[in-house]
């Protein structure tokens, strides 16, 4: 444990941030999931919308990068195409 009253305080600081960032990941990969779950059906539209939503609202708030977010929706879009489109 630190002796330093600031490094205490920081660390109490980034635990609260921790586990409130462990949150919102855990939301993406909720969200994520039921918009490929969704994919095809009447849902599915709106699932994907809230998905990027969120995605974007984390890259802004900082919990992931930016570009990860980028990624993340590509690949989304990506995966809900493929389960969308009939096999030919």
């Amino acid at each position: 444990m630190a002796n330093i009253k600031s490094q205490k305080k920081r660390i109490l600081t980034n635990e609260k941030a921790r586990v409130a960032n462990k949150a919102v990941r855990s939301e993406l990969k909720t969200r994520t999931k039921g918009a490929v779950a969704t994919a095809g059906t009447d849902a599915g539209p709106d699932a994907l919308k809230l998905a990027v939503q969120k995605l974007d609202k984390a890259a802004a708030k900082g919990v992931i990068h930016g570009n990860a977010a980028s990624r993340r929706k590509s690949r989304l879009q990506k995966r809900i195409n493929a389960a969308s489109t009939p096999p030919a």
